[in-house]
């Protein structure tokens, strides 16, 4: 059994997208496969851009300090976002600013606090999949791994992109196949 907080980073909150269904398959078949699984749902959340290194020194709002306790509960972290301008949307950027503070995931010297935790990236796009990883070789979820990650000791880190996803064609197949993931918890 594997505890997994599944944070889904769509920053839209008035309406449901096909990544949430990702992440819903996700999380269904990771219960039935008897893996324990919270959700943080980004866009829910109310809290400020950080843009003093004073304020990312100081405690976290509420509800990032209730997010931080997920994170820190999980053994598999699961980011569910679309890809918006060759990245991660600013909403969910903003959300990493706030939740990996020093003391919850980075410590003196720079010691890595989130050691043990594994993670996958589901990315959402209107491109092949393909496409944006090889042409484009997917440089900002490799730095979202490097530079944020692997940064705070989360490793290994999977990723899976599904592009296309206007299109109905292959939604049965990208629901499937974040199923079968989650009843790996991989």
């Amino acid at each position: 059994m594997t505890r997994i907080a599944l944070i889904q980073g769509n920053p839209d909150a008035a309406t449901t997208h096909f990544g949430h269904a990702l992440a819903e398959a996700y999380a269904r078949a990771a219960r039935e496969a008897g893996h324990e699984v919270r959700e943080i749902r980004v866009a829910a959340l109310e809290f400020p851009l950080l843009k003093t290194q004073a304020e990312w020194r100081d405690a976290p709002p509420a509800a990032i300090a209730g997010a931080q306790e997920t994170i820190a509960w999980a053994r598999h972290l699961v980011f569910v976002f679309p890809l918006w301008l060759g990245d991660m949307p600013a909403l969910l950027k903003g959300f990493l600013e706030q939740a990996l503070r020093p003391g919850f995931a980075l410590g003196e010297g720079f010691t890595r606090l989130l050691k043990g935790r594994s993670a996958r990236l589901v990315v959402t796009m209107g491109m092949p999949g393909l496409a944006y990883r090889f042409w484009f070789r997917s440089h900002s979820m490799k730095s979202f791994e490097r530079n944020i990650l692997h940064f705070c000791g989360i490793s290994p880190v999977h990723m899976t992109y599904v592009g296309l996803i206007e299109q109905k064609r292959g939604r049965d197949k990208a629901l499937a196949k974040l199923a079968a993931l989650g009843r790996k918890a991989a």
